[in-house]
Formats: structure tokens, C-alpha cells, sequence
């Protein structure tokens, strides 16, 4: 049975081992400072959220997302990262997380929820077909 619920102190080692395979998957690395800045921000859960999916006392996967304004309308939500453990998809935690992430949104306020992926993200795509719409927008960036 996957329960969502917030990640607890104890669940820092965890939550980084996932937290860094979402990043190996994506071909990039954080220094550990930026862990350690992005759990404390987690726990303090004033800007920046985070989720955690569990069967028993197993972390199966985390969301971390926040809410922003929008010029045409209430606020959104924006899912920024979405990672389940290899051995754990296909179980459902990755669409309890989008759901509960949709659910405080909800409960914000919020107009939508939003988020990005690769386009050669094949089994995240699957997913996210059934449960969002695909926009036609193409996404753009500066790195500064």
C-alpha cells in the first residue's frame, strides 16, 4: 500500500539517494551543499515542498514543487522534480505523488499545475498522458 506524506528528518539519507538518481538521470551533479540547502528548505516548507511516496518504512519515490504567481490569473503550481526508485515503477507511486501534489494545489488555491519533462523521457511520458495535457508550448532558457 503507497502512502504520501511528507519527508521526515530521518528520511534525509533516503530522499538524497533519490534525489541524486533523479539528477543522474538528467546527466547532472549538485555539490553536497546544495542538498543540504534544498533539505533544510524541504523542512522548513515555507517556499519549496517536498513529498515522499512509502510502502511500509520504504521511500519509493519524492515530488518537490511550489507555488507561483501568474499574470493571466491565480496562482500555480509548478512540479519540478518527480523521481521514482527504478525498482519501485509501475507500482503506482509516481501517480500518488502527481495526485497529492494536484490535491495541495487545490487546496492553495491554485489555478493548475504544471511541470516539464524530456521529450526522450519515454516512461515518465507514459504516465503523464494519462494523467495531465500535453501543452504545445516549447520551453526556453538562459543559464546564467
Amino acid at each position: 500500500m503507497i502512502a504520501i506524506g511528507p519527508l521526515e528528518p530521518g528520511d534525509r539519507t533516503r530522499w538524497q539517494e533519490l534525489f541524486e538518481g533523479y539528477n543522474t538521470f538528467y546527466e547532472r551533479t549538485l555539490p553536497a551543499e546544495t542538498y543540504e540547502e534544498k533539505w533544510q528548505a524541504f523542512q522548513a516548507a515555507r517556499t519549496i515542498h517536498a513529498l515522499c511516496a512509502r510502502d511500509g518504512g520504504t521511500i519509493l519515490g519524492i515530488t518537490h514543487f511550489f507555488q507561483h504567481p501568474s499574470t493571466s490569473g491565480p496562482d500555480v503550481c509548478y512540479l519540478q522534480d518527480l523521481f521514482t526508485a527504478p525498482e519501485a515503477r509501475g507500482r503506482g507511486a509516481g501517480r500518488a505523488l502527481i495526485e497529492a501534489v494536484a490535491e495541495w494545489a487545490r487546496q492553495q488555491r491554485c489555478a493548475r499545475v504544471y511541470w516539464h519533462t524530456s521529450e526522450w523521457n519515454t516512461t515518465a511520458r507514459r504516465l503523464y498522458d494519462q494523467v495531465a495535457e500535453k501543452t504545445p508550448f516549447v520551453h526556453y532558457r538562459i543559464l546564467l
